[in-house]
């Protein structure tokens, strides 16, 4: 047996292996732990252009879990696309009735970065029930933003950030490009700086920033430290080269 902490990614798999399980695994393995997977879904796609998105079915996803947790002793689990919030409510209590204080990181992705939506926001009751049952949600500024279309972003953060905690990635903003902001633990906030002035944007980004966090966790570090390596550790990834395709070391 593998002396490593296991860790599961539940996502889909991208054959460009940019993004999703494929890429999970690669920054798990980087950081030391064991990557197990369930794939939600096969995506048709490379790192330039995205053709189709096939969702396995529920029973199977949940199959999958039951099956790595009647031999695994699982942690920390990441998870990345899922067809709608209903299907991921029920991934969530499968885990949790396996190991009630397993750790979850979601990165609630809702389109690919080459512009195919997997899903709008939905069932709002049911996202909140979701968000309850995780440790961190790491959305981008355009993903937070059309989670509650209805309301503005300090509104969303704060309905949010009073559910679980929030990593909220800086690539998409703007104002202060690159710069992260973390709220946990209900009232406390911390932001993290950009280390590089230039980076190379990358195919799967996204997933590699919850990997790592989801990775440092597993590791027992601490909630900030966790989030400061996650930083630094996709920082390298994005300057690993110039193409849309990081390396990981």
């Amino acid at each position: 047996m593998k002396s490593a902490p296991y860790i599961l990614t539940i996502a889909g798999l991208d054959p460009s292996s940019g993004a999703g399980i494929t890429s999970d695994i690669k920054t798990f393995e980087a950081h030391g732990v064991y990557g197990l997977s369930a794939c939600t879904a096969v995506t048709v796609q490379n790192d330039i252009a995205f053709k189709e998105c096939i969702w396995m079915e529920k029973h199977s996803i949940l199959n999958q879990i039951e099956t790595l947790f009647d031999r695994f002793s699982v942690a920390v689990v990441k998870i990345g696309i899922v067809q709608s919030w209903e299907v991921l409510h029920s991934i969530l209590e499968t885990v949790k009735k396996r190991n009630p204080r397993a750790k979850i990181v979601l990165d609630p992705v809702l389109k690919a970065s080459a512009g195919f939506v997997f899903h709008a926001a939905q069932d709002l009751v049911v996202f909140e029930k979701v968000l309850l049952l995780c440790d961190f949600i790491t959305p981008n500024y355009e993903e937070i933003k059309e989670l509650f279309p209805e309301k503005t972003m300090e509104e969303t953060i704060e309905f949010i950030s009073q559910r679980t905690n929030v990593y909220l990635k800086g690539g998409h903003n703007l104002a202060k490009k690159g710069w992260d902001e973390v709220y946990h633990s209900k009232t406390a906030k911390f932001n993290i700086p950009p280390i590089g002035f230039t980076v190379f944007d990358k195919h799967g980004s996204g997933c590699v920033l919850s990997a790592a966090l989801a990775s440092n966790l597993a590791l027992g570090n601490s909630l900030k430290k966790s989030c400061l390596k996650a930083k630094s550790y996709t920082e390298q990834f994005l300057n690993s080269n110039s193409s849309l395709l990081g390396t990981h070391n």
